[in-house]
């Protein structure tokens, strides 16, 4: 802190962070778009909401605290949990305490899960003595066309009888 005539300033430490945490978030976004997409990543945005927001430019990571909020809406995913770091380097998020993740109708409930944007993927650890929850809903089973019947190639056709048969003598028994 500084103070001048009598008077408490603080350092705007809080202001920088945030603009830092949404020039960083900014760089997520659009460092999504500069990387090669593979099948699992479409891009587009990640809205990130907390108590308290972080990021560090030297190590490119933002630290998310208290009532965290991810919504993901091109991957349709939704999350919760206590905490969350987005490591830009590596492209991953790790989120923790009491984490609620949500696909779609699929869910997912354990202490740690990490999400790996590139290759759209979840690894998730419970605590100790404890399991990962997860329900996933089942497509319906597609049925597949009856295989096309190949054409019956048509049997040779018969040469055609001519209009006056031939007479043949019959040997007799004579």
């Amino acid at each position: 802190m500084v103070v001048q005539r009598g008077q408490m300033y603080r350092y705007p430490l809080p202001k920088l962070v945030w603009r830092l945490s949404a020039v960083m978030v900014g760089a997520l976004i659009v460092g999504s778009s500069w990387m090669v997409p593979s099948q699992a990543q479409s891009g587009g945005s990640i809205k990130l909401r907390a108590d308290i927001q972080e990021a560090d430019a030297n190590t490119g990571i933002i630290t998310a605290r208290g009532n965290v909020k991810i919504d993901y809406p091109e991957e349709a995913i939704y999350a919760t949990s206590a905490q969350a770091q987005y490591y830009s380097r590596e492209r991953r998020i790790i989120l923790t305490g009491n984490v609620f993740v949500q696909q779609e109708a699929n869910t997912l409930q354990a202490e740690i899960v990490t999400y790996l944007i590139d290759e759209g993927r979840f690894v998730a650890t419970p605590n100790a003595n404890e399991q990962v929850e997860s329900v996933y809903v089942l497509p319906e089973p597609v049925e597949e066309p009856a295989a096309a019947q190949q054409p019956v190639e048509p049997a040779p056709a018969l040469p055609a009888l001519p209009a006056e048969l031939p007479t043949f003598a019959l040997p007799s028994d004579e």
